[in-house]
């Protein structure tokens, strides 16, 4: 995609094929190199030749490997995938596969609207800065393969009706879910008021940080003192109402500069800054990084923009 001259990381929307009718799609590692090979990558996900491209899914992937080591980026991260390891790529996140050749498993892919809000919530589903990357041992790996295998067992089922077949997809995904996000990352204790107040702060953050960095804005825009925000930021992520917003306005240069084709002050602008000088200075301060040499790090043939 390119938008005013500049090549932008493409978005990817969930279109699942028929059998995935109830939100949620489980698939081999060959399965999907398969498939991506059928449609030379018409996807989005992969180009015809194999090699990885950024892209961003409008859904939530998990991945994991029972053979062979597959290397994936998610937000500058690269992490290496071997035998009992799960990723969990959230939408929005910035993804990249790497060889799909090199490894086995099985990938599962659902809507951002599929589990129930008390199960989204138990598992933190749109946690801005969730974990990612889990390494499972023991009677914990054996645990989470059995609850992988009998989901993928039911999704390749028929007979069911398609209202109880989506009913049983979306309870054994969420046993999946649950065993994962239980195993080694301890589930907050929000108080109800607090989870209500961050829930609202995070989608004005989400729908404004390009243009507004201060707290106060947002204090102002849903009705609580500023105060408020950030006990229930704290409360809800372990860092403050500035701090959350900062983090969401960096993630956001940082995947621009990676990734996309603007120079810095395009970047700038883009992020709501009338002087770039200002936008380095935000960056470089945040990162210990200038934007240049970020962009150099991750894109050697952009050294100079």
């Amino acid at each position: 995609m390119v938008k005013n001259g500049h090549e932008v990381i493409p978005k990817v929307p969930y279109v699942p094929p028929p059998a995935a009718a109830a939100g949620v799609e489980v698939m081999s590692i060959a399965e999907l190199r398969q498939r991506l090979r059928r449609h030379g990558g018409a996807d989005g996900i992969r180009d015809a030749q194999g090699s990885g491209r950024p892209q961003r899914p409008e859904f939530h992937l998990l991945l994991t490997v029972d053979h062979g080591l597959l290397w994936h980026m998610v937000d500058f991260a690269d992490h290496a995938l071997s035998r009992d390891t799960w990723l969990w790529v959230r939408p929005g996140q910035v993804q990249r596969f790497g060889n799909l050749d090199a490894a086995s498993g099985t990938l599962v892919l659902f809507r951002p609207d599929l589990l129930d809000p008390a199960t989204s919530a138990d598992v933190r589903l749109d946690a801005p800065f969730g974990r990612s990357l889990w390494q499972v041992a023991g009677e914990d790996a054996s645990a989470l393969r059995n609850a992988l295998d009998h989901l993928a067992a039911e999704y390749r089922s028929s007979g069911l009706p398609d209202h109880t077949r989506a009913a049983v997809l979306q309870r054994l995904l969420a046993v999946v879910l649950l065993r994962l996000t239980h195993l080694t990352e301890p589930v907050g204790t929000l108080t109800a008021e607090h989870a209500e107040t961050f829930h609202r702060f995070r989608a004005a953050v989400e729908q404004d940080y390009p243009r507004a960095r201060d707290v106060g804005h947002y204090a102002r825009v849903l009705g609580y003192a500023p105060r408020t925000l950030t006990r229930a930021a704290l409360d809800a992520v372990g860092v403050g109402a500035k701090e959350f917003i900062d983090r969401r306005v960096i993630l956001e240069a940082s995947r621009l500069l990676a990734h996309g084709d603007e120079p810095v002050a395009g970047v700038a602008a883009r992020l709501g800054f009338l002087d770039t000088s200002n936008f380095v200075k935000y960056f470089t301060q945040r990162t210990d990084t200038p934007p240049a040499a970020f962009r150099a790090r991750f894109r050697p043939e952009r050294r100079t923009r």
